[in-house]
C-alpha cells in the first residue's frame, strides 16, 4: 500500500530486503519473490508478517478452497498467491505505481491452471471503491498494512465496504508502537475482533475480525 521509507532497527535487518529474490516453500511449490527496494522500497521486500500470514493460511486454519478473497496493500503478492494455490480465488490489490512489479510477481509464481484463479488489480484505500462490490470477498488478507496513521480511516472505510456479514479478516502486523494499537480500537469499533495466532520468533499477531452483529450493538 505505502511507498514510503520504514524503520528498521539493524543494518543487519535491511540487508535481506537488498537482496534481488527471497525464496519461499509454501502449498507444495517453490516460490520465488522478485524485491526491488531501491525503487519501490516497503512495496517491494518480503515482510516477517507476509510470511507468518502465508504460513497461518496453509495450516488450514481458514478454508480457502473456492473462497473468495482479497489482499490489501499486497506489495510483493506474497499472501496472494499462497491464497491462490491453497484454492481460493484471489484479487491482489496495491496502488497503481506498485502493480507492474506485482504482477511480474504472481505471473511468475502461479502455475498456468491457476492464473485465472489470481487478478491483480488497482486499489487505492478509501478511494476507488467502485470498482468492488460492497461485500465482494469472503476473506479479506493484510499483512503490514497498518502503520501509517494516516491511512486508518481510508482503511477501516475500505475494510466495511469489503466485507459482508459473513467476510472474515485476517490482519498479521507486528505491535510496534502506540499507534499500532490505536488502529486496533479503531477497528473493534466497527468489527469483532480476536487474536488468533502470535509467532514469538518473528513477534507477528495475526487478528482476525468479522463484521459486528446490529443486534449485539443495541
Amino acid at each position: 500500500m505505502a511507498l514510503v521509507p520504514y524503520e528498521e532497527t539493524t543494518e543487519l535487518g535491511l540487508q535481506k530486503f537488498h537482496k534481488p529474490f527471497a525464496t519461499f516453500s509454501f502449498a507444495n511449490h517453490t516460490i520465488q519473490i522478485q524485491q526491488d527496494w531501491r525503487h519501490l522500497g516497503v512495496a517491494a521486500v518480503v515482510w516477517d508478517a507476509a510470511i507468518v500470514l502465508s504460513t497461518y493460511l496453509e495450516m488450514g486454519a481458514v478454508e480457502l478452497r473456492g473462497r473468495s478473497a482479497v489482499e490489501l496493500g499486497a506489495g510483493t503478492g506474497l499472501v496472494g498467491i499462497v491464497a491462490a494455490l491453497l484454492g481460493a480465488h484471489v484479487t491482489i490489490t496495491d496502488r497503481k505505481v506498485a502493480l507492474e512489479f506485482l504482477k511480474s510477481n504472481v505471473q511468475a509464481n502461479l502455475p498456468p491452471h491457476i492464473q485465472s484463479k489470481a487478478v491483480v488489480k488497482e486499489l487505492t484505500w478509501g478511494q476507488n471503491l467502485g470498482s468492488f462490490s460492497p461485500g465482494e470477498f469472503d476473506l479479506i488478507l493484510g499483512a503490514d498494512i497498518i502503520y501509517l496513521e494516516e491511512t486508518f480511516t481510508d482503511l477501516l472505510q475500505t475494510l466495511e465496504h469489503l466485507c459482508s456479514n459473513h467476510s472474515v479478516i485476517l490482519l498479521a502486523c507486528r505491535i510496534r508502537y502506540e499507534r499500532d494499537n490505536n488502529f486496533l480500537a479503531m477497528l473493534e469499533r466497527q468489527f469483532t475482533v480476536r487474536k488468533v495466532h502470535y509467532d514469538p520468533e518473528k513477534d507477528v499477531h495475526i487478528y482476525e475480525a468479522q463484521k459486528r452483529n446490529q443486534k449485539e450493538d443495541l
